[in-house]
């Protein structure tokens, strides 16, 4: 393992040269567009005038005096801003103008409404064929419950998620972040990703994308569908513990909580010796991974006694040093001083215009010849409205027309 994409050759992401329009919002969709940033290609980030994405408003909190939300900094970097308002025909206009000439167009307006603004496929595809438009919603564009209002939260019950969420015998709980929008966001770039590459090897003509929240959520149930359906028997909540392997789960110790990984045959003799429990390997209730679930309860009793007795860097010493994986739960502050995400540039430092010392994640894309980086801040409000506008075309006096009439800010 030599490490070929820690210094990648060049610069350029491999999206270098596409141009997208972006004129998503809240989550799923910047998430989608990040991105595409981060993969080199120009995201234009499409705003209203004063206001912006909502999620600009989203705070506390917000960084140091700067006034930046930082829920919208988290999914907005590698983009440029212009703030355009759609409710006046000159601006969806400008929107068409900017969608003529791209390459990818994402959006996650209620359905229906680019339609009502004209800058639904059927209307854009004629002005650019070749356009991969990729429409993001939480229900999909067909479908009994197709113009029904999605959110995360409701994404996570609906698709059956929330059901194994959480511990056995307590109330539900969702996943501690929007699980359902930042799928969406990765099926999103998957598939334009996709449709650019057949649109390279086939005629050129681009195509609709249709992501829908709720089929991701339950895309994502994998195994816990699969077991269902071999069963007929829905899957509940067992906590941090797995249904099919054992012991695979969190521990309390002394101080803390051990999570504590034995999910292959050989680990599980190591991991006896690690707790100074040999006489467990010949036990005849835990030989096999399929006993050791079956008698799940008696051996979570005999490890919450031995792991009850030690602090949480003893345990996690101990079953490292025998090649058992053990982790503790990290806070934000841990993942941050991380010193292996840190040597993965998975923090970084981002110079922007009104934060001082930014840090950001990174992006877990990792590239030998053409990186994946953070290349701009999340830009401004209409940040570079000027400069897109002049790039498009625009004179300085219609462009000083365009502010004055309020059409862009």
């Amino acid at each position: 393992m030599t490490g070929e994409a820690q210094h990648p050759e060049q610069s350029d992401g491999p999206l270098s040269g596409i141009t997208v329009i972006d004129a998503s919002r809240v989550l799923s969709g910047p998430f989608c567009t990040m991105q595409l940033g981060d993969l080199g290609a120009d995201v234009i980030k499409i705003e209203r005038p004063e206001t912006g994405d909502q999620t600009r408003g989203w705070h506390p909190p917000t960084f140091e005096d700067s006034g930046e939300s930082a829920y919208y900094v988290s999914i907005n970097r590698n983009k440029r801003s212009i703030a355009v308002n759609l409710a006046d025909q000159k601006g969806r206009e400008l929107v068409r103008e900017l969608v003529s000439d791209a390459d990818v167009f994402v959006e996650n307006f209620r359905t229906g409404k680019p339609e009502q603004w004209n800058l639904g496929y059927k209307t854009v595809r004629e002005l650019n064929p070749s356009l991969v438009y990729c429409s993001i919603s939480g229900y999909g564009e067909w479908g009994p419950k197709k113009d029904h209002p999605a959110y995360d939260l409701i994404m996570q019950a609906e698709s059956g998620l929330m059901s194994i969420t959480g511990e056995d015998e307590r109330p539900p709980v969702r996943v501690g972040v929007a699980i359902a929008d930042i799928g969406a966001g990765h099926y999103a770039t998957q598939s334009i990703v996709a449709a650019l590459l057949e649109r390279e090897l086939g005629n050129g003509r681009g195509q609709k994308l249709d992501i829908a929240l709720l089929d991701v959520l339950v895309a994502w149930m994998t195994y816990m569908a699969s077991n269902y359906a071999a069963t007929g028997e829905s899957p509940t909540r067992m906590g941090s513990k797995h249904p099919t392997i054992a012991p695979y789960q969190g521990v309390e110790t002394a101080d803390g909580h051990v999570i504590v990984a034995v999910p292959s045959a050989n680990l599980w003799p190591k991991f006896c010796v690690a707790i100074d429990r040999e006489d467990l390997i010949d036990d005849d209730r835990f030989e096999t991974n399929e006993k050791r679930v079956r008698n799940r309860e008696a051996l979570d009793a005999i490890i919450a006694d031995v792991f009850a007795t030690q602090n949480t860097e003893t345990v996690i010493e101990k079953l490292t040093q025998h090649g058992v994986p053990a982790s503790n739960v990290n806070t934000m502050a841990d993942v941050f001083a991380h010193e292996q995400l840190q040597a993965r540039r998975m923090i970084q430092t981002v110079s922007h215009p009104c934060i001082d010392s930014l840090q950001m994640v990174g992006v877990p894309m990792q590239f030998s010849k053409t990186p994946a980086s953070i290349r701009k801040h999340p830009p401004l409000l209409g940040e570079h409205t000027t400069e897109i506008l002049t790039e498009t075309g625009y004179t300085d006096e219609e462009i000083t027309a365009y502010f004055e009439n309020d059409i862009v800010g």
